[in-house]
Parts: structure tokens; C-alpha cells; sequence
């Protein structure tokens, strides 16, 4: 039987979304003071770097038309 897009949606997505959150866990590794060091440049730059990507990621979801160019 043909796998359904939301089959489809939901095998991948389930993927995709548990390495984003593996990601962040080894990230958070790096948290650790005794092996790193860093300014608050630094995570000002990190945090603001993943906040507009994951606004970008939930626009995707939220845009209803598709992205047309124009002059």
C-alpha cells in the first residue's frame, strides 16, 4: 500500500524533529564551564541565530501561499 502524505509527514518529521533536539543536547554541552569559555556576544549571536530560524521554520508551516517572485 502507498504510504499517505501525512504518513509520509509524520515518519520524516518525527526524524527531523528528533535530531534538531539531539542538537541542542550536545549543544548544551558546551555549557559546561570547566572545558569552555565565553562572552556574552557570543551567546547573544548563538541564541538570536536559532530564535530567527525557528521563526523562519514555523513561517514556513504557517504560510498558506506559496512563495512567488515578483518584480
Amino acid at each position: 500500500m502507498k504510504e499517505t502524505k501525512e504518513e509520509r509527514f509524520t515518519r520524516v518529521a518525527e526524524k527531523r524533529i528528533n535530531r534538531v533536539l539531539e542538537s541542542l543536547r550536545v549543544l548544551s554541552n558546551c555549557s559546561n564551564r570547566r572545558m569552555y569559555s565565553w562572552s556574552d556576544e557570543q551567546l547573544k549571536k548563538i541564541w538570536s541565530t536559532i530564535d530567527r530560524e525557528l521563526r523562519s521554520c514555523k513561517q514556513s508551516f504557517e504560510n498558506k501561499k506559496p512563495n512567488k517572485f515578483s518584480f
